[in-house]
C-alpha cells in the first residue's frame, strides 16, 4: 500500500552534513529535531552521538523510533533551544550544533496547531511551552500592538489597516482563523499578490506566539558557549528577519572591527568564530523543484576558534526593538 502522506524533506541536508563532517565523530546537537531528518543522517556515522531538542511534544513519536535504534548514541529532550545550557554538556565533545528554523509539513498541516491560513477553527499557533495562543493575542491586544507585530515580524505594509479592521470585527465576535483571513483579504483586496494575502500576518503571529526572536537570540548565545573548539554552528533560516539576526551574530563575533559605525568595538580577547563563507548557501534548483518550500532557505555557518566560554555580544541591544514587541505578550 502506498502512503498518500507527503514526503518530509530536510532542507539543505547534503550541504549541512558536508559542513559539520560527522564522519570524524563527536557529539552533535540537533536543536530543532522536528521529523528527525538531520539526526538520522548524522547517526549513520558510527562514531557520532546526537542530542536532539524540540519544544513540540508531537516530535516524541519520531524521537522514540531513533531511540530504539540508537539507544546508546541518541538522546531526546522536550526543551526549547534557548534552554540548551540546561543540558550541562561540559564533558561532551560537541563538534556541531544545527538549527533548522522552518516548520515541518506535519506541523503546518496539523489543524490543532492552527499554523496555516488554509484551516478553519481557533487560532492556536502554539508549538509547545507557550504562554498564550494567537487567538488570545488577536482578540485581546491593543490595535496599536497588533500593528507593531504585523509590521515588524511580518513586514506587512498594510499592518495598520488590518489591525484597525480586526479591532472593529472583534467587537462583534471572537476572531478565528477563517475570520482573520477574511479581514485580511478584504483589507488587501485591491492589490495583486504572488503569495497569499494572509501569509505575512500569519508569519508574524507565529513568531510572536512562539517568541521566536528571543528563542533565536538566546539559542545562538547558548550554542556558542556549548560548542567546542573547531566545532561548527550551522543555522538554516527561512525568512529575512531570522537571517538578519543570524548574520549579525556571526559577523559581529568573527570580525575584529565593529560592523556598524553606531556600535562601539567590543572588548574581546580575540574573535570567537571563523566565518569561511560570508554569503549564505542556498538550495540548488533541483532541490527547489523537489521541495518548493525550500526556495527561501539560507544556510549560514561558523567555526568556533577557541574553547573560551565567556564572550561579549551586543545582539540583544541590536535587536532590542524586536524583543520589546515580543514582550507585548506579557499583557495577556
Amino acid at each position: 500500500m502506498v502512503s498518500d502522506a507527503p514526503k518530509h524533506y530536510s532542507v539543505l541536508l547534503n550541504e549541512l552534513i558536508s559542513i559539520i563532517s560527522p564522519q570524524h565523530g563527536g557529539t552533535f546537537i540537533d536543536c530543532t529535531f522536528g521529523q528527525g531528518g538531520y539526526s538520522k543522517e548524522i547517526l549513520k556515522f558510527k562514531n557520532t552521538k546526537v542530542i536532539a531538542l524540540d519544544r513540540d511534544k508531537s516530535s516524541n513519536k519520531k524521537a522514540n523510533i531513533l531511540l530504539e535504534k540508537f539507544k546508546d548514541r541518541f538522546l531526546f529532550k522536550n526543551l526549547r533551544f534557548s534552554q540548551l545550557e540546561n543540558l550541562k554538556l561540559k564533558n561532551e565533545n560537541v563538534k556541531g550544533i544545527v538549527f533548522d528554523l522552518g516548520y515541518s509539513y506535519t506541523q503546518i498541516k496539523d489543524p490543532l496547531k492552527g499554523l496555516s491560513f488554509n484551516h478553519t477553527g481557533d487560532l492556536n499557533m502554539r508549538l509547545g511551552m507557550n504562554e498564550f495562543s494567537a487567538k488570545e493575542a488577536v482578540n485581546n491586544l491593543d490595535v496599536v500592538d497588533l500593528e507593531k507585530i504585523f509590521k515588524f515580524f511580518g513586514d506587512e505594509s498594510d499592518a495598520k489597516k488590518i489591525a484597525i479592521n480586526i479591532g472593529h470585527e472583534r467587537k462583534k465576535e471572537d476572531i478565528n482563523t477563517k475570520k482573520l483571513v477574511e479581514i485580511i483579504e478584504k483589507t488587501k483586496r485591491k492589490k495583486n499578490y504572488k503569495i497569499h494575502s494572509a501569509t505575512k500576518v500569519f508569519q508574524a503571529l507565529r513568531i510572536f506566539v512562539n517568541k521566536e526572536i528571543s528563542e533565536l537570540i538566546f539559542g545562538l548565545i547558548a550554542a556558542a558557549k556549548v560548542l567546542k573548539k573547531n566545532g561548527v554552528l550551522a543555522i538554516v533560516t527561512f525568512h529575512s528577519l531570522e537571517d538578519k539576526i543570524v548574520k549579525y551574530f556571526f559577523k559581529s563575533l568573527s570580525e575584529e572591527k565593529s560592523i556598524s559605525r553606531y556600535v562601539p568595538k567590543l572588548e574581546q580577547p580575540e574573535t570567537l568564530f571563523l566565518m569561511k563563507e560570508k554569503k549564505p548557501i542556498i538550495p540548488s534548483s533541483r532541490e527547489i523543484s523537489e521541495n518548493l518550500s525550500s526556495r527561501s532557505a539560507k544556510l549560514r555557518y561558523v567555526i568556533k576558534k577557541k574553547n573560551f566560554y565567556k564572550f561579549e555580544t551586543d545582539i540583544k541591544k541590536k535587536f532590542q526593538n524586536l524583543l520589546d514587541i515580543e514582550n507585548l505578550g506579557n499583557k495577556l
